[in-house]
């Protein structure tokens, strides 16, 4: 049994379509502080294993960076255990857990980091072992987030990696060359929607630079407060004390 809280029509209303760019800005900003304490990517698994296939000869560090990509799919795997589990049982699905547990690691990364339980992780450079820990939590809240966002509309919105919406940017841009009438409207707007969440992780990317240069690891904050936001915008329109696993 699969179901989905999103179709077609909500995807693009003027109420939800703010909150897939408000969490592709918040990605952009995870991306870009893990980046720029520890010269690592996270919300995208593209990189992370091309870094596995290059540190081949190094099996130690591979075996890293394995775990870092194995954490993202954990997480992906968790947002859909929360939020079917519940479903396939006849009750109401937990729709908004899996964002709001990404609210949560967000933050509790943000302080226990202040707090020192990463050291020292500003500029490590690129040829030494990543900062597993660190970098395996960040990756599982993305996959969290990410799987979120894309069980719940029938996989018609990811928020984390871009080459997926840069290509149906493209497809879409193409359709609307050779199409007219409501056909071209419709791959027009979804060239609006792809495009929109591209410009807003690189604006989260983007802002990331100076917050992670006045807050440090408290820069994690922003992005939880806009995944909050698109929590409360896109999630919560059947709210009830079981979305947050209260019977």
């Amino acid at each position: 049994m699969k179901i989905t809280l999103h179709t077609p029509e909500t995807i693009y209303s003027p109420r939800h379509a703010p909150s897939w760019l408000l969490l592709a800005c918040a990605a952009g900003m995870v991306n870009g502080f893990a980046f720029l304490m520890c010269e690592q990517f996270v919300t995208h698994v593209t990189g992370t294993v091309t870094r596995m296939g290059l540190e081949w000869p190094v099996v130690g560090v591979a075996i890293e960076y394995a775990v870092v990509v194995v954490s993202f799919v954990l997480g992906a795997a968790v947002a859909v255990i929360v939020i079917q589990s519940r479903a396939r049982q006849g009750k109401q699905p937990r729709w908004a857990t899996p964002l709001v547990l990404v609210v949560v690691l967000l933050v509790s990364t943000a302080i226990a980091g202040r707090g020192g339980a990463f050291g020292q992780l500003v500029r490590t450079a690129a040829t030494e072992p990543p900062p597993v820990a660190f970098l395996s939590l960040l990756a599982f809240t993305m996959g969290l987030q990410n799987s979120a966002v894309a069980s719940t509309t029938g996989l018609a919105v990811r928020t984390t990696h871009l080459s997926g919406p840069a290509t149906d940017t493209g497809m879409h841009l193409g359709t609307a060359i050779l199409a007219d009438g409501e056909e071209r409207r419709a791959a027009l707007r979804g060239a609006a929607l792809r495009g929109g969440k591209i410009l807003a992780f690189m604006l989260g990317a983007g802002v990331a630079v100076p917050l992670t240069l006045s807050l440090d690891y408290f820069t994690l904050l922003a992005p939880a407060i806009l995944v909050s936001v698109a929590t409360a915008l896109s999630f919560t329109s059947a709210w009830s004390p079981s979305d947050i696993g209260i019977r």
